[in-house]
């Protein structure tokens, strides 16, 4: 699946990954607020066996068909709730 990511400029090290370039339309509007403008990263080719920094590629692919996006967040986001 090609995939097109962004990060949050509002939330440091916070990204959205989505299956279609620029479009936002699944993401809920108050989120896409808490966000705030996202800014292009990186495109890519997003399959089960690739390799990710930050987060696992099936996951990723899981929640892009169930919701339309995955957002990643900061690796230490869950210290700071």
């Amino acid at each position: 699946m090609k995939c097109f990511i962004y990060r949050s400029t509002r939330r440091p090290e916070t990204y959205v990954f989505l299956p279609r370039a620029d479009d936002f339309g699944d993401i809920p509007e108050a989120l896409h607020a808490h966000l705030g403008r996202l800014e292009f990263a990186l495109e890519l080719e997003l399959t089960a066996e690739r390799r990710l920094a930050r987060t696992d590629s099936r996951t990723v692919l899981e929640r892009i068909e169930r919701d339309g996006f995955h957002i990643q967040l900061p690796p230490d986001w869950g210290a700071k709730q």
